[in-house]
């Protein structure tokens, strides 16, 4: 396998003595407080996103003169569930060739020449760890790597923290298309998304021209091994991501426009451009039952407040389990690969 060359402002191969290294990963961890002011920080959006919930189903219930577990089992009733079931299946199965096109294309450009189908087992296996939380699968396909490969571990997880970076702008470019073509529909708050995709180009591009060397080029953080892919990445790479990730996010607006109507909401592919980038960030946070997106779909379509908040949860954890259970198929050439 072939390696990239380095670019001109990439530092040499770090020199760093076994005990420097091990102090600056020790140094690089967050300290127990911020732990726990995370975790409380989580705990409170769970909390609060719980009672909105219970506060909103409740109150429909009422109004249909029905306990909330009798409007519950109504709503899940009356669900066209072999429909939304092909549909979600097939679309899990796209979602994770185009994931590991992304990652397979994203490792030849920064670290060694790599094939689909090599990457495919352990990118699905990743799903599995996934199901608790989505970077430790990155975690685990960069552990993955070095073992099969000796690739080396950070530069790996350079290339999966270059995927986490990339996914926030590819999301708020298409909230802000969204925005463009659906403003009309939309709540008033999203009419802060163009302001917010003009300071997130301001902070791209102070990263990009940082990591390329124009901008502070004496900067020694910039040399750290986590950043080898930033500094390789050109404007172009940036592009290619976008492009190969899009027809995913294309492809969620049609099925969950679909999914919905089969869940007797109706919503146009336009409203759910604008919608989707939004309920995905949310469905990013560390919350039990992805709590803070099925709060976003009740929020967003408020006459349909049992409807949404069931299908706000079965579709994000149906996508979260299924994607396990893909991940299962191709568990034991992952082991075989790993271990022999």
């Amino acid at each position: 396998m072939t390696k990239p060359s380095r670019h001109p402002t990439e530092s040499a191969p770090s020199t760093e003595t076994p005990q420097e290294d091990a102090a600056h990963r020790k140094a690089s961890l967050p300290s127990h407080p911020q732990n726990r002011w995370g975790r409380a920080l989580f705990l409170a959006i769970t909390t609060g996103c719980f009672v909105y919930l219970y506060s909103r189903l409740n109150g429909a219930a009422m109004r249909e003169g029905l306990s909330l577990f009798s409007y519950m089992a109504q709503v899940f009733a009356d669900v066209q569930w072999l429909a939304w079931l092909a549909l979600m299946m097939t679309y899990s199965c796209f979602y994770l060739a185009i994931d590991t096109l992304v990652v397979t294309r994203a490792l030849n450009w920064f670290v060694t020449t790599t094939r689909y189908r090599d990457i495919l087992p352990i990118r699905a296996s990743a799903y599995i760890i996934s199901i608790f939380n989505e970077q430790i699968g990155k975690g685990a396909m960069a552990y993955y790597l070095n073992r099969r490969d000796q690739v080396p571990g950070w530069e790996v997880g350079s290339v999966m923290l270059f995927i986490m970076f990339c996914e926030v702008f590819y999301l708020l470019t298409w909230a802000t298309v969204g925005f463009a073509f659906s403003q009309d529909t939309l709540p008033s708050a999203f009419s802060l998304i163009p302001y917010i995709a003009l300071g997130a180009g301001a902070v791209f591009t102070l990263c990009y021209l940082f990591f390329r060397g124009t901008l502070l080029p004496r900067a020694q953080i910039r040399d750290k091994r986590l950043f080898h892919a930033f500094r390789l990445a050109t404007l172009k790479h940036y592009a290619l991501f976008l492009l190969l990730r899009s027809p995913a996010l294309l492809a969620a607006v049609a099925v969950y426009t679909i999914a919905l109507r089969l869940f007797g909401v109706e919503a146009t592919f336009l409203s759910l451009l604008g919608y989707l980038p939004v309920i995905f960030f949310a469905a990013t946070a560390p919350t039990p039952m992805r709590a803070a997106a099925i709060t976003f779909w009740v929020i967003l379509f408020p006459d349909n407040e049992g409807q949404m908040a069931a299908f706000g949860f079965v579709q994000h954890n149906f996508f979260i389990f299924f994607n396990a259970l893909i991940g299962l198929v191709f568990w034991q050439r992952a082991q075989r690969e790993l271990f022999g």
